[in-house]
């Protein structure tokens, strides 16, 4: 009998040996660089162009006081584009105009589009209620081009619903990249329909036509994120979620309704989320969309470079909870063996 056990932990050693070793390795080359998680996000207490919001939420709390991406100053040299709500009234623009770094008496030296609530309800209309999207046209946007490599950066400001990750996401799904924006309301606003400003604006700044089905998908992706942030109670988590997704469509290829209903699953397990089955519904028709568009991973991945590089050590930390999972079963195999 002893000789029999002698046998078993040599074998039990070898198999350790055999799958710690990689694995070693492999946490080597991904755990390089540590990442921090992007910054929190808040919250406020009304909205202006989506109405009366919730009092005291610390999600709106959050958003109002994220910290922002943009570093350098945005000069009428650096040859901006700025989208302004069609619906501030003077000293409502010269309170966004302040917030966004530009001297009133110099606006003329801009280029200036006006977003109007039209514009707002055509494009939104579809996924937010009319009483969300409200009356007026409100939400202002400064964009910059800058040199490839920079990314995606986002400064908001007076921002109380969308985030800066929600911004991030939607605007690389709608294909922009390399650029610096800032979005800013008068008074605390839900700056929803912001998106449509940004994107109108690097559209008419580059001269790259985002379509109409890029457009479409990146408003409605905004728009569920945030719905998704408020069923989890956590922005970042609902953020991450959703890229991660966007990465496994675009990575794998996945097309079929079932195919993708299997990856949320998996995501919702890894991430800890609960969704609903409409909530899944909405999400799987989304990433749909989202697998015809196209779109470049590598591209992708260098817009948002934190936040893709803190999902891939997510899927090393699944990696290593089944290999735990693993050598925890053999370690109960043999404690049943010998009991």
């Amino acid at each position: 009998m002893k000789k029999h056990r002698k046998q078993l932990s040599g074998l039990f050693l070898a198999i350790v040996i055999a799958f710690t070793m990689p694995a070693q390795v492999w946490a080597s080359q991904t755990d390089e660089k540590e990442v921090s998680p992007e910054p929190g996000n808040s919250s406020e207490e009304f909205s202006e162009e989506g109405g009366k919001e919730e009092e005291g939420s610390d999600r709106e709390s959050d958003v109002l006081n994220q910290p922002g991406e943009v570093t350098e100053p945005i000069t009428k040299e650096d040859k901006p584009y700025l989208a302004l709500g069609a619906n501030l009234t003077p000293e409502q623009q010269k309170t966004v105009l302040e917030l966004l770094g530009i001297n009133e008496t110099e606006l003329s030296e801009y280029d200036v589009i006006y977003i109007t609530n039209e514009e707002e309800h055509e494009y939104l209309g579809e996924y937010v209620a009319p009483g969300k999207i409200g009356t007026r046209a409100l939400s202002s946007v400064l964009v910059v081009k800058r040199e490839e490599g920079n990314g995606i950066n986002i400064t908001t400001k007076n921002i109380s619903y969308c985030t800066i990750g929600m911004y991030k996401n939607a605007l690389i799904t709608a294909g922009i990249t390399d650029a610096d924006i800032i979005v800013a309301g008068p008074i605390p606003i839900s700056g929803t329909a912001a998106l449509v400003g940004a994107m109108k604006a690097y559209s008419d700044m580059t001269g790259v036509k985002v379509s109409e089905k890029s457009m479409d998908t990146a408003l409605n992706e905004l728009v569920l994120t945030g719905d998704l942030a408020e069923t989890v109670g956590d922005s970042e988590k609902a953020e991450e979620l959703v890229a991660y997704l966007k990465q496994e469509v675009i990575e794998k290829g996945l097309k079929s309704e079932q195919e993708i209903k299997e990856t949320i699953a998996e995501a919702c397990s890894q991430f800890d989320i609960s969704l609903t089955d409409a909530e899944v519904a909405e999400l799987t028709e989304l990433l749909q969309k989202i697998g015809q568009l196209d779109l470049d991973l590598d591209s992708i991945r260098s817009q948002a470079e934190a936040l893709y590089e803190k999902l891939s050590h997510l899927d090393a930390e699944s990696i290593f909870d089944k290999v735990a999972d693993f050598f925890r079963s053999i370690l109960d195999f043999f404690k049943g063996l010998f009991s």
